[in-house]
């Protein structure tokens, strides 16, 4: 029996529930979930990861579509008000930040938000926590990739005169039979992943700064087409507008908890990851602002509807020249796949975590000696993510991520409530301030952004976490290490 004689908060379920119920309430000990960070089938996980390159994952991970392409999308939902749809986006972010910091410091292992549900809620709970990681980054990733292809498209015009046809850089139901670009940097990520978790860092830093740089140069030639008449109107779809807006925008945040899926490459997890969580967030919410801010300026809200390459379009606009659109296409290009190797990586260590657990197959924890990496996991989650942003539309991604993310986050909050409560003199190298306020509004924000989403996504959300379901009892269940250490 696994921690018969453990004291009773570490006991694998709740105290006064038998039968079924106890069994889908078992929680992983922390002691547990700590003692086995890095271990894989055949290998460990290498600790070569310090705070910068925390930070720059996370930045990393969640700086790229969400403001290069899905503003162009937002806009019109709210109007110039589209920067207070981001601020409450960015809030909603914040609460659940300062959530995961905590969690991070206390449980540095790689799983994230999956395996801080199952240290407090139980397996059943975790199981469906991960099945929404799942989502999150396997399709944000294909998202990212979709984005990348406008981009790239405005590049090849702006320097060779020629652009992929649509046939070739659409999703089908667009006018295309497959996306190749989204398709060949998921496979570009894919490689660079397969060479090392600290290589791929390198990577990833210098793709940061030059993201950056690339909206910098934005906000400096965008200014100088500001004209205040374009704020006149500044809630023209009222608040409901702004809440539409902000349920999307969301997905332009999704990434900050991207460290937290490092937490077994760290050097030291404890102390870095809640300090990169929160940077890599007042980073990325600042230039979020200052850049829509910008862009609402130079261009009438309503000039957004059906624009592609965004951004670029605005600094063609106002410069009265393509180089600069030129010059930040190949900022976002650099800037998007970076986006994609960061969060490619997140989905790989989930996976990895929930292998170890026996929840999915044990190919999914195979480690390789030479690099200390998952590779076989890897190879299998970018085929996927690939296929996935080969022929699906940008729209449907987005708005997929984003419930998934939201569901997740919501579960972060609830776990630091209940963590508090069943392990109050655990060790915590970061609280989250006014004791459990912060944790109540973060999922009360999470919970209000996904009721703004459409009854289409709840449809499709609901048919993933039914399929998630039918595989964990069917699968997950009876395999899941726990359940091997109770018999």
């Amino acid at each position: 029996m696994l921690d018969q004689g453990a004291p009773p908060q570490n006991r694998p379920s709740p105290p006064g529930i038998s039968g079924f119920g106890r069994r889908l309430m078992w929680r992983k000990p922390v002691e547990l979930l700590v003692a086995e960070g890095g271990q894989g089938e055949g290998g460990s996980l290498r600790r070569s990861l310090g705070m910068w390159q925390l930070t720059m994952i996370s930045i990393g991970a969640t700086l790229g579509t969400g403001i290069f392409v899905v503003l162009g999308e937002s806009v019109p939902k709210a109007g110039p008000a589209v920067t207070l749809s981001f601020v409450l986006a960015g809030l909603t972010a914040l609460f659940s930040a300062l959530s995961y910091a905590e969690l991070a410091g206390s449980i540095p292992v790689a799983g994230s938000s999956y395996s801080y549900a199952y240290a407090t809620m139980g397996e059943l709970v975790a199981w469906v926590c991960g099945w929404c990681l799942v989502l999150e980054y396997g399709v944000s990733v294909a998202a990212v990739a979709v984005g990348w292809g406008e981009y790239l498209n405005e590049l090849l015009d702006g320097t060779i005169g020629v652009t992929i046809p649509d046939v070739l850089s659409s999703a089908p139901g667009e006018g295309g039979i497959i996306n190749l670009p989204g398709l060949i940097v998921v496979l570009l990520a894919m490689v660079f992943l397969l060479g090392g978790a600290k290589e791929s860092a390198r990577a990833n830093t210098i793709m940061v700064i030059v993201k950056i740089a690339a909206l910098v140069l934005f906000c400096t030639i965008g200014f100088m087409g500001f004209k205040s008449g374009n704020y006149s109107d500044f809630m023209p779809l009222g608040t409901a507008g702004v809440s539409a807006a902000a349920a999307s925008l969301f997905f332009s945040y999704i990434g900050f908890d991207a460290a937290s899926t490092a937490g077994e490459e760290a050097k030291n997890p404890q102390r870095d990851l809640p300090r990169a969580i929160m940077l890599s967030l007042i980073i990325v919410t600042a230039l979020y602002v200052l850049v829509a801010a910008v862009a609402v300026g130079a261009w009438n809200w309503k000039d957004f509807e059906g624009s592609e390459a965004t951004l670029a379009a605005i600094m063609n606009d106002v410069s009265g020249q393509s180089f600069w659109g030129t010059l930040l296409a190949a900022g976002a290009v650099i800037s998007i796949a970076s986006v994609v190797l960061t969060v490619l990586y997140g989905q790989t260590r989930v996976l990895f975590a929930m292998s170890r657990d026996g929840l999915v197959p044990k190919v999914f924890g195979k480690v390789s000696k030479k690099t200390g990496t998952p590779r076989v996991n890897t190879v299998i989650v970018s085929l996927f993510c690939a296929a996935l942003a080969s022929v699906i539309p940008l729209g449907k991604l987005v708005d997929a991520t984003s419930i998934g993310t939201l569901f997740a986050f919501g579960l972060v909050n609830i776990a630091v409530i209940v963590l508090r409560r069943t392990r109050p003199d655990m060790p915590r190298t970061f609280r989250v301030p006014l004791g459990w306020l912060f944790p109540v509004l973060g999922f009360g924000f999470c919970a209000y952004n996904m009721f703004s989403l459409d009854t289409v996504t709840w449809v499709v959300f609901g048919v993933w976490m039914a399929v998630g379901l039918v595989f964990y009892f069917l699968y997950g269940m009876s395999r899941s290490r726990l359940a091997s250490a109770e018999k």
